[in-house]
């Protein structure tokens, strides 16, 4: 599956130092058995358990061409992670997934097949409809407030999209620099504001079936402060979109 293209992934990372190798070495695969020119842009929060440090191997052992480095201070918020990677992206699309294996590269030649095909400007994972599409490893009541986040998101916004909350995208790289610049979120409604001001500037989104399964290693940062977060960010939404 040639292309001229070039695809950019930007990995927020916090606490990642036991999954990073793993998913970098899958999504090197990935790339090289569909023959497709990638780049990879880490972006560690300072991670107290070392991640940056494995990082710092990952790019020696693919070579700083695959591997881009983009370290902060601190923990400073999903969003602005986005936004610090895709300050050095320099692929023609750029896709946003999650470290941690909830989201497998195996989908990514899917979704590269699905933006060839309609010629669409965002290519954005499901996990509620189509064929094949599931989540793994949540109790029932994870799997309850994510039905529940969306069921708000699509009552009181009317995205279009059967899975809003999903993070696993990809984006014509000037669409998402376009959509970004005029986004105010930066933490975990920030890839909801994202998808509804995308549509709503009247670019084009096609859904891709995929499996979410829980991290493997490390613990979820989804807590009470964020559901407060969400729920804030809906509602702002609404008023201003």
């Amino acid at each position: 599956m040639a292309s001229k293209d070039k695809y950019t992934v930007i990995l927020p990372t916090y606490n990642e130092r036991r999954n990073l190798p793993i998913i970098v070495w899958l999504l090197n695969r990935t790339f090289t058995e569909n023959n497709l020119d990638y780049e990879i842009i880490i972006v560690d929060d300072a991670s107290p358990d070392g991640t940056l440090e494995i990082a710092q191997q990952l790019q020696n052992l693919y070579t700083s061409k695959h591997i881009l480095l983009r370290p902060r201070a601190g923990k400073l918020g999903l969003g602005t992670a986005y936004i610090h990677g895709l300050r050095s992206a320099t692929g023609t699309f750029v896709i946003i997934m999650d470290a941690d294996f909830s989201h497998h590269p195996k989908f990514i030649p899917r979704m590269i097949r699905t933006q060839q095909r309609t010629n669409c400007d965002i290519v954005t994972g499901t996990r509620y409809a189509g064929p094949g599409a599931g989540v793994y490893g949540w109790d029932l009541k994870r799997k309850m407030v994510s039905r529940g986040a969306n069921l708000v998101a699509d009552t009181v916004l009317r995205p279009g999209v059967s899975d809003l909350t999903g993070s696993f995208r990809l984006y014509r790289r000037e669409v998402l620099e376009r959509v970004v610049a005029r986004t105010e979120s930066k933490g975990y409604t920030f890839q909801m504001e994202l998808m509804t001001r995308a549509k709503g500037m009247g670019y084009r989104v096609e859904e891709c079936p995929i499996t979410f399964v829980d991290r493997v290693y490390g613990e979820s940062k989804l807590g009470g402060e964020e559901i407060v977060e969400y729920l804030k960010g809906v509602l702002s939404l609404w008023l201003n979109v």
